[in-house]
Protein backbone atom coordinates (compact mmCIF):
# COMPACT_ATOMS: atom_id res chain seq x y z
CA UNK A 1 0.00 0.00 0.00
CA UNK A 2 0.84 3.70 -0.81
CA UNK A 3 0.24 6.93 1.30
CA UNK A 4 0.22 10.15 -0.24
CA UNK A 5 0.18 13.09 1.73
CA UNK A 6 -0.31 16.92 -0.47
CA UNK A 7 0.87 20.20 1.25
CA UNK A 8 1.18 23.88 -0.06
CA UNK A 9 -2.05 24.74 -1.42
CA UNK A 10 -3.60 27.69 -0.72
CA UNK A 11 -5.14 31.29 -1.66
CA UNK A 12 -3.25 33.43 -3.76
CA UNK A 13 -3.54 36.74 -5.82
CA UNK A 14 -2.87 36.05 -9.48
CA UNK A 15 0.19 36.50 -10.66
CA UNK A 16 1.48 35.01 -7.48
CA UNK A 17 3.28 31.59 -7.10
CA UNK A 18 3.01 28.63 -4.54
CA UNK A 19 5.20 25.68 -3.83
CA UNK A 20 3.02 22.10 -3.65
CA UNK A 21 4.93 18.88 -1.85
CA UNK A 22 3.65 15.85 -1.50
CA UNK A 23 5.61 12.52 0.33
CA UNK A 24 5.01 9.18 -0.17
CA UNK A 25 5.29 5.95 2.36
CA UNK A 26 4.80 2.25 2.41
CA UNK A 27 5.70 0.66 -0.38
CA UNK A 28 7.30 2.58 -3.16
CA UNK A 29 9.81 0.88 -5.94
CA UNK A 30 12.92 2.70 -7.17
CA UNK A 31 10.96 2.89 -10.67
CA UNK A 32 8.05 4.93 -10.88
CA UNK A 33 6.48 7.80 -11.59
CA UNK A 34 4.94 10.51 -9.71
CA UNK A 35 2.49 13.56 -10.99
CA UNK A 36 -0.15 16.32 -10.04
CA UNK A 37 -3.37 16.40 -11.22
CA UNK A 38 -6.14 19.22 -10.90
CA UNK A 39 -9.97 19.22 -10.70
CA UNK A 40 -11.78 22.00 -11.45
CA UNK A 41 -15.61 22.39 -9.65
CA UNK A 42 -18.02 20.49 -12.63
CA UNK A 43 -14.52 19.81 -14.71
CA UNK A 44 -12.63 16.17 -15.18
CA UNK A 45 -9.64 15.59 -13.06
CA UNK A 46 -6.47 16.66 -15.66
CA UNK A 47 -3.10 15.98 -15.62
CA UNK A 48 -0.85 18.96 -14.82
CA UNK A 49 2.23 17.31 -14.66
CA UNK A 50 4.40 14.18 -14.44
CA UNK A 51 7.79 13.02 -13.70
CA UNK A 52 9.67 9.75 -13.68
CA UNK A 53 12.49 8.65 -11.08
CA UNK A 54 14.77 8.96 -13.92
CA UNK A 55 13.93 12.83 -14.16
CA UNK A 56 11.34 12.68 -17.21
CA UNK A 57 9.13 15.23 -17.11
CA UNK A 58 5.66 16.05 -19.58
CA UNK A 59 3.80 19.07 -18.55
CA UNK A 60 -0.14 20.39 -19.80
CA UNK A 61 0.50 23.16 -22.51
CA UNK A 62 -1.70 25.08 -20.56
CA UNK A 63 1.08 25.26 -17.27
CA UNK A 64 4.30 25.19 -19.85
CA UNK A 65 6.42 27.67 -18.44
CA UNK A 66 4.73 28.44 -15.22
CA UNK A 67 4.89 25.03 -13.44
CA UNK A 68 7.88 23.06 -12.81
CA UNK A 69 7.58 19.32 -11.37
CA UNK A 70 10.82 18.33 -9.31
CA UNK A 71 11.51 15.17 -7.36
CA UNK A 72 13.54 13.90 -4.65
CA UNK A 73 13.85 10.09 -4.73
CA UNK A 74 15.62 9.34 -1.33
CA UNK A 75 12.86 11.21 0.32
CA UNK A 76 9.97 9.94 -1.85
CA UNK A 77 8.73 14.02 -2.24
CA UNK A 78 7.38 15.34 -5.78
CA UNK A 79 6.85 19.22 -5.69
CA UNK A 80 5.39 21.16 -7.89
CA UNK A 81 6.64 24.54 -8.35
CA UNK A 82 3.48 27.09 -9.58
CA UNK A 83 3.91 30.85 -11.18
CA UNK A 84 2.35 33.20 -12.91
CA UNK A 85 -0.76 31.75 -11.08
CA UNK A 86 -4.19 32.53 -13.15
CA UNK A 87 -7.50 32.18 -12.14
CA UNK A 88 -7.99 29.13 -14.02
CA UNK A 89 -5.52 27.31 -11.72
CA UNK A 90 -8.19 26.88 -9.21
CA UNK A 91 -8.60 23.62 -8.49
CA UNK A 92 -7.81 20.58 -6.17
CA UNK A 93 -4.74 19.70 -7.05
CA UNK A 94 -3.96 15.56 -6.56
CA UNK A 95 -0.72 13.82 -6.08
CA UNK A 96 -0.45 10.61 -8.18
CA UNK A 97 2.31 7.51 -8.20
CA UNK A 98 2.13 5.02 -10.56
CA UNK A 99 4.21 1.44 -10.45
CA UNK A 100 4.34 -1.55 -11.53
CA UNK A 101 3.36 -4.61 -9.89
CA UNK A 102 3.74 -8.09 -10.90
CA UNK A 103 -0.52 -8.52 -11.39
CA UNK A 104 0.45 -4.38 -13.50
CA UNK A 105 -0.10 -0.86 -12.86
CA UNK A 106 -1.12 0.16 -9.69
CA UNK A 107 -2.30 4.14 -8.90
CA UNK A 108 -2.17 6.05 -5.31
CA UNK A 109 -3.82 9.19 -4.81
CA UNK A 110 -3.47 11.77 -2.11
CA UNK A 111 -6.72 13.54 -0.69
CA UNK A 112 -5.85 16.85 -2.67
CA UNK A 113 -5.06 19.68 -1.65
CA UNK A 114 -6.69 23.33 -2.46
CA UNK A 115 -5.65 25.95 -4.72
CA UNK A 116 -7.51 28.86 -5.25
CA UNK A 117 -5.98 31.90 -7.52
CA UNK A 118 -7.93 35.03 -6.98
CA UNK A 119 -8.13 37.92 -9.85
Amino acid sequence: QVQLVESGGGLVQAGGSLRLSCVASGRIFSINTMGWYRQAPGKQRELVARITSGGSTNYAESVKGRFTISRDNAKNTVYLQMNSLKPEDTAVYYCNLEQFYSYGLSKSWGQGTQVTVSS
